[in-house]
């Protein structure tokens, strides 16, 4: 995910790439809603009766750029099915790519941006999804687009399963501070928060985007949050009032100086810092 369009090499053609790797994509989704543990499950002529017919569960990775995320939790954990889903056609091919080149049997892609989630998915069927660096969307008028609006959290209880989590991972601190009302605003329980998951959560995967964003200096901010009860009334209206905002007013009074400014966030922050100045130079005058 990201703000950044994937770079593509001299003499890559798209169409050829996804047609080579298709094995590994899924472009009819709602086919499978409800039964991907067990559609999904590679056949075995050697198996038993006693043999697992099915992943013991299925994890959802939303956006997952170029896979190396996907691919490395994958392979930590093979007895679950993990789904990346990118709108990056670029990203669904080196995707698919990496899982199959690597030999995994337990992940695959589905091309688009997921809006239609409900029909891609069954109710309770996901125990987890992650978000790994969402566009931030900080302008007020972009609110909705945020992938951690209690809309979209609530649009995601109904595919978790009893105690299923989901993950936020992000460059922008400004997004960590809007998101966690929202959160405990559509009912979830928030498990672990950190402004440096890497270093208090080493065996997290990282993406490519992740290490480009580390060679610039990001941290990342992190939220675990797992599926609890329904919000009342009263923690919906808040939460909805608030998701309105705009991720400009978290941006701290430093404005950044000297450090890392998150992406998304640089044309405001250029615009505040400058305004500031301007500020000051006009009270220096008086």
């Amino acid at each position: 995910m990201g703000s950044t369009r994937a770079r593509t090499p001299k003499n890559f053609v798209l169409d050829e790439r996804l047609e080579r790797y298709r094995d590994a994509i899924e472009y009819i989704p709602a086919a499978y809603a409800g039964n991907w543990a067990q559609a999904c499950w590679p056949l075995d002529p050697h198996a038993d009766s006693t043999s697992p017919r099915s992943f013991r569960e299925v994890r959802l990775d939303l956006g997952c750029g170029k896979g190396s995320y996907l691919v490395a939790a994958a392979q930590a954990e093979p007895d679950a099915l993990f789904i990346g889903i990118d709108m990056q056609p670029v990203c669904i091919a080196y995707a698919s790519q990496r899982v199959i080149e690597a030999g995994i049997k337990n992940a695959l892609l589905i091309p688009g941006s997921g809006e239609k989630l409900s029909h891609m998915f069954a109710p309770g069927e996901l125990a987890s999804i992650t978000l790994n660096f969402p566009t931030p969307h900080p302008r007020k008028r972009e609110a909705a687009q945020r992938l951690t609006t209690v809309e979209h959290l609530l649009d995601y209880r109904k595919l978790l399963a009893p105690g299923g989590t989901v993950v936020l991972r992000t460059d922008s601190e400004p997004l960590f501070d809007y998101s966690l009302p929202q959160f405990e605003g559509a009912g979830y329980t928030v498990q672990w928060t950190s402004h440096d998951t890497r270093a208090d959560h080493p065996s997290i995967p990282m993406s490519e985007y992740e290490e480009r964003l580390v060679e610039e200096g990001a941290t990342v901010h992190g939220i675990c949050a797992r599926l609890d009860e329904e919000p009342s009334g009263q923690q919906l209206q808040a939460a909805r009032e608030q998701s309105l905002n705009s991720l400009y007013d978290y941006i701290p009074e430093d404005l950044y100086e000297g450090a890392y400014i998150p992406h998304g966030m640089n044309f405001a922050i250029t615009a505040f810092r400058n305004r500031r100045r301007n500020l000051e130079a006009r009270n220096s005058r008086q």
